[in-house]
Order: C-alpha cells, then sequence, then structure tokens
C-alpha cells in the first residue's frame, strides 16, 4: 500500500540496521551506543519528520481532498475545549472515542535490539498519528505504541465526524494487517497485529473538564462510552475493530458493516458491552467490517491481482486524453496532433 511506503521504508531501515549489527544486541548491559551507531539510530529517527506528514501521505491526503492537517496539537488539549485547562469549569459536548492498540509488539524484543525496536515503534506512533490527522483526529494520549484519540468537535456533525474516525481506523488497519504483519512474519515476528476500539458518547453523556493539577493535567472527557470504547479495544479480534451502537447509528447503510460481537464469540453474554438492568439500559457492540467499508471508498482500487490499495491519482488524470498521447504516438496513422 504505497501511501504507507515512507514508514514503511523506515521500520525496513531499521531492521536492516539492527542484522547488520549497528545496534548492539540484548535488553541490559550493551553499553552506550558509538558515535556512528548514534548517527544511524538519529537518521532514521528523523527519516519521518516530527513537523509534517511523510511525503507518500501527504500526497494521498491532498488527492483525495482530507482536508487541511492541523499540526498544532498538545496532548490532552483538544482545541475545542483548551480553555478549559486549569480551571474548574466544564461542558457538555459530544465527542467520538477511539483507542488504537499495536499488539504482539513485545515479540520484537525476542528479534531485535532496543534501539530498533524504538525506531519502529516510534514509526508505528507517527503513522498512526499522521493517519489521525489527515481525517480531523485529535491525539489525546500516546500509550506505548498505542493511542488514545478524539474525533469530532465544535465545527463538525457527528455523523462525518463517525465517518471519518472509521475512516482512519480502518486505513492504519488496513496498513497493518497487509503490509507490515507479512513483512514482520518474514522476519519471525508473529501475532503483530492493531486493535481498535470506537465509541460515541453524545453531549448529554459526555462531561469535558480539566483532569490533575495544573501543570500535571489534560482536558479530558468523564463519559461512559470513553471508557467502553477502551472496553471495546480489548474486545477487537486482531486487527478488528469494535463499534458501540450509538456509532452504528450514525453510519450511513450501517448494516452492510456491523455485526453483532457475540455473532463471531459465539457467546451470547458478548452482545452487550454494558448492562444496567435497573434502568432498562443495555448497550450492543459490533464487529465493524473495514475491509468491506473501505472497498466502498471513491479513493480505493483493486490493482491487476485484486489487491486493494489507495488511489494516489485523482479522477480526472486518469480521464484525461492527453494521458492517452504517449500510446496514441505509437500508432500515427490513428492519431492527430
Amino acid at each position: 500500500m504505497n501511501i504507507y511506503s515512507d514508514y514503511f521504508d523506515v521500520i525496513k531501515e531499521a531492521v536492516r540496521a539492527d542484522q547488520n549489527g549497528i545496534f548492539p544486541k540484548g535488553l541490559v548491559g550493551a553499553g552506550n551506543l558509538s558515535d556512528s551507531s548514534k548517527l544511524t539510530f538519529s537518521s532514521i529517527n528523523n527519516k519521518i519528520s516530527r513537523k509534517e506528514l511523510a511525503p507518500s501521505l501527504r500526497y494521498y491526503s491532498e488527492v483525495a481532498g482530507l482536508g487541511k492537517v492541523n499540526y498544532n496539537q498538545d496532548l490532552g488539549l483538544h482545541p475545542d475545549f483548551g480553555h478549559l485547562k486549569a480551571t474548574d469549569n466544564t461542558e457538555e459536548h459530544y465527542i467520538i472515542s477511539c483507542f488504537v492498540d499495536i499488539a504482539g509488539s513485545t515479540n520484537m524484543f525476542k528479534k531485535f535490539s532496543k534501539e530498533a525496536v524504538f525506531l519502529i515503534t516510534n514509526t508505528l506512533v507517527k503513522a498512526n498519528i499522521h493517519t489521525a490527522l489527515i481525517h480531523g483526529g485529535y491525539v489525546q494520549r500516546i500509550q506505548g505504541d498505542g493511542l488514545f484519540i478524539y474525533f469530532g468537535g465544535k465545527s463538525i456533525s457527528k455523523a462525518l465526524a463517525v465517518k471519518n474516525a472509521l475512516l482512519s481506523l480502518s486505513t492504519y488497519s488496513y496498513f497493518v494487517q497487509n503490509d507490515l504483519k507479512e513483512y514482520f512474519l518474514s522476519q519471525g515476528v508473529e501475532n503483530i497485529s492493531v486493535r481498535s476500539g470506537i465509541d460515541l458518547g453524545d453531549k448529554e453523556d459526555v462531561l469535558w473538564g480539566s483532569c490533575g493539577i495544573d501543570g500535571i493535567s489534560e482536558v479530558t472527557t468523564c463519559s461512559l462510552h470513553t471508557s467502553l470504547a477502551s472496553k471495546m479495544q480489548a474486545n477487537a479480534n486482531k486487527c478488528g475493530i469494535v463499534a458501540g451502537d450509538n456509532v452504528k447509528k450514525l453510519l450511513a447503510n450501517s448494516e452492510d458493516y456491523f455485526t453483532v460481537l457475540s455473532k463471531r464469540t459465539e457467546n451470547e453474554n458478548d452482545r452487550y458491552i454494558y448492562r444496567n438492568p435497573e434502568e432498562g439500559f443495555y448497550y450492543t457492540q459490533y464487529d465493524f467490517n473495514w475491509d468491506k467499508f473501505l472497498k466502498q471508498q471513491p479513493n480505493v482500487i483493486f490493482d491487476q491481482n485484486g489487491k486493494l490499495d489507495f488511489r494516489v491519482t485523482t479522477p480526472s488524470q486518469f480521464l484525461n486524453p492527453e494521458n492517452l498521447r504517449p500510446i496514441a504516438e505509437l500508432s500515427k496513422p490513428y492519431f492527430e496532433k
């Protein structure tokens, strides 16, 4: 999938450096890196800029018309609610909460040095952050190689925010399941996958406020549905996405993409992620068929082998007759300049 080619190249370069003995083996007692090893580490680590998207993903974002990317984010400070920082004020507003976690990453320590593992996981975090950014997400927190991300805000509808969030999670899941997992298997690293949970809390169900003390604080949400998104992430299958009923209700043609989780587990107790019998409240969780969802998107194509891929040229470029010139010139009797 070429939209992640720059990130994938960095991961492969880190692995090659490790295999060539540039980084010391072992988790402890390896000593300091040599000057040349430090330079190599720094060079690889900075292949993906801290300040902008990698070229392959940036080009895709521009062609797909995903909008202007907001790089000016601070962890724990959603821009629409930043005014609550270090105050006692609270505010009610809907939000979509997403938890995305790379599963099985600890297995990399069996094959690679800690320096290589850092380079790999940091690149995955950057790819995850950038994917969220191009789809309008706000990164709330980094947890190891996993992310807690908000989608939505005061200037976007819930329905559009839901679609953007699912596109972000689906696109990143495709990268991990196909390109990344296949590569790590070739390197003898098994069980690398991504698991995601997503849920929507309506205005009356979400309380925004500043949590913590002074500088040791973040503007965050107190909501059942934020908590449930985390729990649903834990219930996801390998490279799977589990979503709450509020998300399902807001996606067009949702019956095509959502399946009650208990159908996969064959355990009816797994139908509901949350129960409150006293109030008659039972909240359903669903497996989301992100592969099918992606195939319905206008910027997704299939290559000659039938493999899903992402369009990095606009449809008009394919339809432009001028693009036929190189071919037509080979048959000049049928070509008029």
